[in-house]
């Protein structure tokens, strides 16, 4: 036999042992995965590579789940979280030419900007004394479970880059995402519903896309599903009319077993992500019903959240209209999703956004946010979910204390984007309550004190899930990424 013969052989009893290694050590999982359903099956499941099985934590972790409220667009910190007096002292005079000089800006005109002030008025709630604006008052009851970081600075100052850092740890598109990163770290205790979901239709729709909730260039079973509106949380997850679960069963049963087929000839181990997709959307077709069920919670519960406000009229506004009560729905279906293993929830609203008409608008949308969000926070306390459940509440960058004057426009209503300093809330999952950490200068300009970049956030987060942001890494074409790319430090402060 000559040396190509011999190589391919070689190469054929490599690739026939791999896969039959694979399918001996998950033949009986899956049989009895598919015998809780009623139904045996011949075929394999490849539990040993299961990407979603549950790993352990590199050390003891303080959360197990987490809820993702992200604002999109860039809310406003000076006229919601941090009270600054001087703007109103400064309200209309420039800024000087040494401060504007380096500065970014995606419409401000430097050369004819002014401060703008605010009409907000800041008052202290909780023991802690925690500073919130009047657009805020249900918020503001929770100040003493709430950690307020308010020397957040990132790099970008354009919407998608900068979501994709805040989301991504990278500004570069094609990044998995930070809820897929804890999917990678810590896999999935839940059987009937995905590892980690993403409510992100309210509002305009974010810029970025499905990139904020990716799995990049991991397994795709580390992906956030996307679940749509109350009534319609799961798309198409209903049988055709005339397809019994039987034969529903045989159908996926014959698609894995070709796609078996496909790994011993390929090796393509992404596939095994496509049989796991395929099984967990028939269970799903079980769970969803009695997740989308909310009979069983009370009228107390559902009063609570704001499920029915009346939302005042608005002429226009970036953030949509009619979405008091889908962002209600989305805040109760995040504790509902927890409650039964989900690891990671994203809701995502859109915009936050305010070149223009900052007054209107902002007050609309925090009026939407506000009570649901609180109730959100309650609720998870109530439950006793709060401890190991962690709560984030935060965007991709602030806005300039200058108003923006973009030509064009005959009045100043608005602010643009603001990278330099900006405000995040954390709560629950670890975090110290009651805590305001960092701070920014009079105006709001840069960070004063202990600074938070994007990196190091998300290397905290990480670490109270119990992971090594250094260690928590996957290698692609010859290096090992990780979500905080080659920087990030655990802010130890803010932890209880």
């Amino acid at each position: 036999m000559n040396e190509q013969a011999l190589q391919a052989a070689s190469q054929t009893s490599r690739r026939n042992f791999l896969f039959n290694s694979l399918w001996g050590m998950g033949a009986i999982t899956l049989s009895n995965l598919l015998g809780t359903d009623g139904i045996t099956s011949c075929a394999a499941a490849e539990e040993n590579v299961d990407p979603l099985v549950v790993r352990k934590s590199h050390f003891p972790a303080r959360a197990k789940n987490c809820i993702y409220i992200y604002l999109e667009g860039g809310p406003s910190q000076m006229d919601l979280y941090d009270p600054k007096p001087t703007l109103n002292k400064l309200d209309g005079q420039p800024l000087p030419d040494s401060m504007l000089e380096n500065m970014q800006f995606a419409f401000l005109q430097k050369d004819t900007a002014r401060i703008m002030g605010t009409p907000r008025k800041f008052t202290k709630h909780g023991e802690c004394g925690m500073d919130f604006s009047d657009l805020l008052p249900n918020l503001a009851t929770c100040a003493d479970e709430l950690c307020m970081i308010r020397s957040v600075h990132t790099d970008q100052f354009n919407h998608v880059p900068a979501q994709l850092l805040m989301n991504c740890g990278s500004a570069i598109a094609g990044r998995p995402s930070m809820g897929s990163w804890l999917c990678y770290g810590l896999g999935s205790e839940s059987q009937n519903l995905p590892a980690y979901v993403s409510l992100a239709t309210t509002g305009r729709g974010i810029p970025g896309g499905s990139s904020s909730w990716s799995s990049g260039f991991l397994p795709s079973s580390f992906s956030g599903v996307l679940f749509g509106r109350e009534g319609q949380t799961v798309n198409n997850i209903q049988n055709p009319k005339g397809i019994t679960q039987e034969i529903q069963r045989s159908s996926i049963n014959f698609i894995n077993a070709l796609n078996r087929q496909r790994i011993e000839e390929t090796g393509d181990t992404e596939l095994i992500s496509r049989i796991k997709a395929y099984e967990l959307g028939f269970r799903l077709q079980s769970s969803a019903p009695e997740l989308t069920d909310l009979s069983s919670e009370t009228q107390a519960t559902l009063d609570m959240y704001g499920f029915n406000r009346t939302e005042p009229d608005i002429k226009s506004n970036r953030g949509g209209k009619g979405l008091f009560r889908d962002f209600a729905y989305d805040c109760l279906m995040a504790r509902r999703l927890v409650e039964r293993g989900v690891r990671v929830v994203n809701i995502i609203h859109s915009s936050w956004d305010h070149h223009s008409r900052l007054e209107p608008e902002l007050a609309h949308n925090s009026l939407m946010a506000d009570q649901p969000i609180a109730a959100l926070i309650k609720d998870l306390k109530q439950r006793g979910l709060l401890d190991d459940t962690l709560v984030i509440i935060g965007s991709e960058f602030g806005r300039t204390p200058l108003g923006e004057n973009r030509p064009g426009y005959k009045k100043v209503t608005g602010r643009d984007h603001h990278p330099g300093a900006f405000t995040i809330l954390m709560s629950g999952g670890g975090v110290k309550p009651g805590f305001t950490y960092g701070a920014s200068d009079d105006i709001g300009w840069n960070v004063e004190r202990d600074p938070v970049h994007v990196h190091d956030l998300h290397a905290t987060v990480l670490h109270l899930f119990g992971l090594d942001h250094t260690r928590l890494t996957h290698r692609v074409q010859g290096r090992d990424f990780r979500l905080t790319d080659v920087a990030g430090r655990v802010v130890n402060d803010i932890i209880s």
